[in-house]
């Protein structure tokens, strides 16, 4: 049962992005979660909605550019004008995903009624793409199922009312370039590389071997000390700076060893220090939804860690 949330503990939310990336599903959880929705808001409403009233519960409000009135510079001033008193949630999706999803359900796009969809996708993702920028939380719907939503936004908007700053650690290859929304990104190809032994190479970082192995690195106590002391410094500053979130990438070669190791060991220190903390590994979950669960070796079933 998800807690029910109040005005207290939680701003108001605006929910945007690009048609078919996920908005209005994400409109319907946040109602679950003790939100009151209202999705295809007039932007020109926005203002007094949020100013003038006092709800019992925080809403969560859907805005997109097939609004009669929405621009890109009216919606990047209403949000600068109400500041802390909203929070935006930025519902991305590639392209190509965005396409296929148009293609299977045969829909119109609503910018481009009388022409294919990828006119209208583009033209959407170029409207909204100072929108975006400014997000102070970005899910990128492309790999995710409706349940992975949930649990995403679940730890987003659930996880993290008791007010502390919440932590996302994300481990990802460099060869598929960085995750989006990172705060900070730690480099971790120094550490001796688990693939290149034999034992090792078809296992993960989750793995208690592997594990060992890269902590047998000569640079690994100083490193994650480091780490942990620049940890100690900055999260507590960013907390008292009115900061919510925090995403972590530790990135490798293949994204399968040495960041997962070190996502899975700080996410863990960290824990341990009281912050909450969630654990993303984007090279493993494409690979685990492309292979069968049997035919991953020694790896358990995973997708979404919360401490």
């Amino acid at each position: 049962m998800v807690g029910k949330l109040t005005s207290q503990t939680r701003r108001h939310v605006l929910v945007t992005g690009p048609s078919g990336a996920g908005r209005t599903t994400a409109i319907r959880i946040l109602e679950d979660f003790g939100h009151e929705a209202i999705d295809n808001l007039p932007l020109s409403l926005l203002p007094g909605l949020v100013k003038g009233s006092k709800p019992e519960k925080p809403m969560a409000l859907g805005i997109d550019p097939r609004n009669r009135d929405f621009s890109t510079s009216g919606m990047i001033e209403t949000i600068d004008e109400l500041g802390s008193a909203l929070q935006v949630l930025y519902m991305d999706c590639s392209a190509d995903v965005l396409i296929r999803r148009f293609s299977e359900t045969r829909r119109r796009h609503p910018l481009a009624p009388v022409e294919r969809p990828y006119a209208g996708i583009q033209r959407e993702l170029e409207l909204l793409a100072p929108v975006r920028e400014l997000a102070d939380i970005l899910v990128d719907t492309s790999e995710l199922s409706p349940n992975d939503l949930r649990g995403e936004l679940e730890w987003w908007f659930v996880s993290t009312a008791k007010g502390l700053l919440a932590v996302s650690a994300h481990s990802f290859s460099y060869k598929r370039g960085l995750p989006k929304g990172l705060d900070i990104v730690l480099d971790c190809r120094f550490l001796k590389n688990p693939h290149w032994n034999d034992e090792l190479q078809e296992l993960d970082g989750r793995n208690p071997r592997v594990m060992e192995y890269v902590k047998s690195d000569r640079y690994f106590d100083r490193f994650i000390c480091k780490v942990m002391e620049l940890a100690g410094l900055l999260l507590p500053a960013y907390q008292e700076s009115g900061k919510s979130y925090l995403a972590i990438g530790l990135g490798c070669t293949g994204g399968r060893h040495r960041s997962v190791a070190i996502a899975e060991i700080l996410a863990k220190a960290l824990e341990e220090e009281g912050w909450p903390v969630s654990i993303r590994h984007r090279e493993l979950e494409s690979r685990e939804k492309a292979v069968p669960e049997s035919a991953a070796p020694g790896n358990p079933g995973f997708s979404r860690k919360e401490h």
